[in-house]
């Protein structure tokens, strides 16, 4: 979950010193990334697929060659031009959402993410990123914040795991955004093709972000970064309290953004007129509860499709204690990591899905992979 973290809990509104083998640097090629799109540009555009290799008892297969394996694309042999190896160092940015029902539990969320940045090996790096809160126009609204830029420098990041503070709700597509066009902004260094992914503790909920997930899709598919989420799973707590009165304190109510996209669902599962959602307090329980659940469902449908498209995983948690096993996990998957590397050979930019098969060869029968299912192309 280069690796970029991105620690986001719950809204309020609804949301290791050894040489290092160097890796096989791709084929010289003209690479466009268009970086206003969601969809790779198949005839130029390094297709990276990350790899963990496991035996038949589950533990990682260390020391592999890129002779070990074979990728193909829609059944088609694709040829490796681009090998890392699992000692290969990552870079990695941490974001923390720290507004709704977790903000009362900030220090949780900073050990966890602690826990997880102890975990990773000498070499790799991480940025943190976070949400906080500032005025605008007078109003206080939430915001990304870029804590730390990237860097190996631990006390540093223990520092600035520090100044993280509290958000009254959650852009998680700007975060999304930010860390593609900011953080990795750059393209990966040789030694670092396919070593960047995107690590995520949120319940995926946005509720103040200006932009859609397309957009911040579109930042993220082009620069190969794996996303992984640790899903969080909020929507008990926030069913409950979207029940309430609107004179209770307590009481969750729903952000102008978030009906925005209810009525965008509505309108497009039903081809019916804009529906009025603009009184929280005169919406019906079912109503309110008929939000949330699609809100999430969204959500996950989301979180399910960014992972399947950059080879990424999620592993779901139901509370923030939970987190720092899932973040064990999450590390260990990306400490034994391999990246491979191609050009695709079907030159067709007909935005169909490109279905990705990574083979294992020369291991014992049980050996198994996990890898990336496949991707979008370009459409002309």
């Amino acid at each position: 979950m280069s690796a970029v973290l991105l620690i986001c809990a719950a809204n309020a509104e609804a949301q290791k010193t050894v040489a290092q083998p160097k890796p096989t640097p791709p084929k010289a090629k003209t690479e466009v990334i268009e970086e206003d799109t969601e969809i790779l540009r198949v005839e130029t555009e390094l297709i990276s697929v990350p790899a963990v290799v496991l035996d038949k008892t589950g533990k990682p297969v260390a020391r592999l060659k890129a002779g070990n394996f074979a990728v193909f694309e829609d059944n088609v042999a694709q040829k490796i031009e681009n090998f890392a190896t699992a000692d290969a160092p990552f870079e990695i940015a941490l974001l923390l959402d720290t507004s709704g029902s977790t903000r009362s539990e900030l220090g949780l969320i900073q050990r966890s993410a602690q826990s997880f940045i102890n975990a990773l090996r000498p070499g790799d790096k991480v940025s943190i990123v976070a949400f906080k809160s500032e005025i605008f126009d007078g109003k206080r609204e939430a915001a990304v914040d870029v804590v730390s830029e990237l860097t190996d420098d631990r006390e540093r990041l223990s520092s600035a795991l520090e100044t993280i503070n509290t958000s009254n709700g959650t852009p998680f597509y700007e975060a999304l955004e930010i860390i593609g066009n900011r953080i990795f902004k750059n393209p990966s260094p040789q030694n670092l093709r396919g070593r960047r992914a995107i690590v995520a503790l949120t319940d995926g909920v946005d509720s103040t972000s200006a932009i859609e997930f397309q957009d911040a899709r579109a930042e993220i598919l082009p620069r190969g970064l794996a996303v992984y989420f640790v899903q969080l799973n909020t929507e008990d707590f926030i069913e409950d309290r979207i029940m309430g009165d609107c004179d209770d304190e307590t009481t969750v109510s729903f952000s102008k953004t978030q009906l925005r996209r209810y009525k965008k669902m509505l309108r497009t599962l039903k081809g019916g007129a804009k529906p009025e959602l603009e009184n929280f307090c005169d919406m019906g329980q079912f109503e309110r509860m008929d939000i949330s659940r699609k809100l999430y469902r969204l959500a996950r449908f989301e979180m399910e499709e960014l992972a399947k498209n950059t080879g990424g995983k999620i592993f779901p948690v139901e509370e923030l204690r939970e987190a720092r096993a899932a973040f064990a996990q999450v590390a260990q998957e990306i400490g034994t990591q391999y990246s491979l590397g191609y050009y695709s050979s079907n030159q067709k930019r007909d935005g169909a899905f490109r279905r990705i098969r990574v083979e294992l060869k020369g291991l014992p029968a049980g050996t198994q992979i996990q890898s990336r299912e496949g991707y979008t192309t370009q459409k002309q």
